[in-house]
């Protein structure tokens, strides 16, 4: 798979968080994609409930902005930088970055994610 289509696909599963759309976020998965985010805690199946995922984000923020500082294509995988901006619902501002490894499969879907980044700095900022 050419860099094109994986740049596409990663472009818009960040627009999708940003505009905190669940159905166009979990369409940009295959049926049987799992998401390691982050990596260490249990792996989730994303079509299994995991647009519950985005329903957090719409209870907590009123305002997502993800930057994807660099992103390296491989064959059929890219590793992503990325920073996330944000304002929650009570006006804090909150910063919070990581890498996230994509694997993209033949349909031209994410197959899994593994999400490197720390969410204790996420709920610190949030409740600072």
């Amino acid at each position: 798979m050419s860099p094109e289509p994986i740049e596409t696909i990663i472009a818009a599963y960040f627009a999708n968080i940003a505009s905190m759309n669940p159905e166009g976020w979990v369409d940009n998965f295959a049926e049987d994609a799992v998401s390691h985010d982050p990596v260490g805690e249990p792996p989730t199946k994303v079509h299994e409930g995991y647009r519950e995922f985005i329903g957090q984000l719409q209870a907590f923020f009123a305002k997502l902005e993800p930057t994807t500082e660099h992103i390296f294509v491989a064959s059929n995988e890219a590793a992503v930088k990325w920073t996330m901006h944000g304002v929650s619902k009570t006006g804090k501002s909150v910063t919070f970055e990581g890498i996230t490894i994509f694997e993209i499969n033949a349909a031209g879907k994410i197959q899994t994610t593994r999400a490197y980044w720390n969410p204790a700095q996420m709920v610190a900022q949030l409740r600072g």
